[in-house]
């Protein structure tokens, strides 16, 4: 399955999204000019803004608002890896070194900040109080997030629920918003608005649970980060919960001791707790239902070249190697 059947769609839209990013990440101070390309440019699959406006062509939208609301998305995306990758001391993205890694942490907090407050000023162009509304919301339930997976790690006592509650907030919310988005500009009713946040909900759930089994069995080359990062950083994951759970007494401890110490002496032994105890298939069982249900929730719109991209994404979310 390859990502530009997914775009096809919209794939004049995508372009003007790229020229609308540049244009508004302009900025007279030099360093946010650097850092901000840096990070737009490292080469993201611009999942979200797809969604936003694939969304909004499902729903029979003719204008061009879709076009500003995708970049606010990718902003907004944008500015939380900045802050991530600061919280957790990361060095690699994508491939290549983290913005912190290159400009510091202070500069990355900070342009992360400037990323925050650009897609507030676009907001405010595009004239929606709803719109303003969902990305209030949205931002604020990121943050949120964000601080509960603060709170989880190094914690091995973190459940399934606490864990599906952070990937909800810190990942799921703002695809929901991005495909919300596109109901809302295309002033269809709050049923199918409803309907459409549902999707990106799941679809954002999804991939954040098959990025956590990624994170335990592709390359570094395939992923673009240092494989096992989330361990390193003592995450209890999906993988490590449901191994945990499952594994022999001994295989608990070892897992229960790496949480809260962090570390990667003991990834081989990890990894084969995972794979013996099944519980990468349960995590990638559990992203194909949520893929499922994400392109049940599109069965209010008819079919067009659009919907149809929209289930494919879901099926690409659970299916991808990277």
């Amino acid at each position: 399955m390859d990502i530009e059947y997914i775009r096809a769609p919209v794939a004049g839209d995508l372009q003007a999204v790229n020229q609308l990013i540049r244009q508004e990440l302009h900025s007279d101070v030099v360093l946010i000019n650097q850092l901000a390309s840096y990070i737009i440019d490292s080469g993201g699959k611009r999942l979200r803004p797809v969604t936003v406006l694939l969304a909004a062509r499902a729903c029979g939208y003719t204008g061009d608002q879709h076009i500003v609301a995708a970049a606010i998305v990718e902003f907004i995306h944008t500015a939380t890896l900045l802050h991530d990758d600061v919280v957790d001391e990361s060095g690699l993205r994508r491939g290549q070194e983290t913005a912190n890694a290159i400009w510091g942490n202070q500069a990355s907090v900070l342009v992360g900040d400037f990323l925050y407050s650009r897609a507030f000023q676009m907001m405010v162009g595009i004239g929606s109080m709803r719109v303003m509304e969902i990305m209030a919301d949205t931002t604020n339930t990121i943050a949120e997030g964000e601080v509960m997976q603060l709170l989880n790690c190094h914690d091995p006592d973190t459940t399934e629920e606490r864990y599906l509650k952070v990937i909800h907030c810190k990942t799921a919310k703002l695809f929901e918003a991005a495909a919300k988005l596109g109901a809302v500009l295309a002033g269809r009713p709050r049923e199918e608005e409803l309907a459409l946040g549902r999707y990106g909900l799941h679809l954002g759930t999804a991939f954040q649970l098959i990025d956590d089994a990624l994170d335990y069995s592709a390359s570094s080359a395939e992923l673009g980060k240092n494989i096992g990062d989330d361990l390193a950083e003592g995450k209890p994951t999906l993988p490590l919960i449901y191994a945990m759970e499952h594994g022999s007494p001994e295989e608990r401890n070892i897992i229960r001791e790496v949480i809260e110490q962090g570390g990667l002496d003991q990834i081989e032994s990890i990894t084969q707790t995972i794979e013996s105890t099944g519980a990468l298939d349960y995590t990638v069982s559990l992203a194909v239902r949520e893929a499922e249900k994400a392109s049940f929730h599109l069965g209010l719109l008819p079919y067009s070249p659009a919907k149809d991209a929209l289930i494919e994404l879901a099926r690409f979310a659970v299916k991808r190697r990277y």
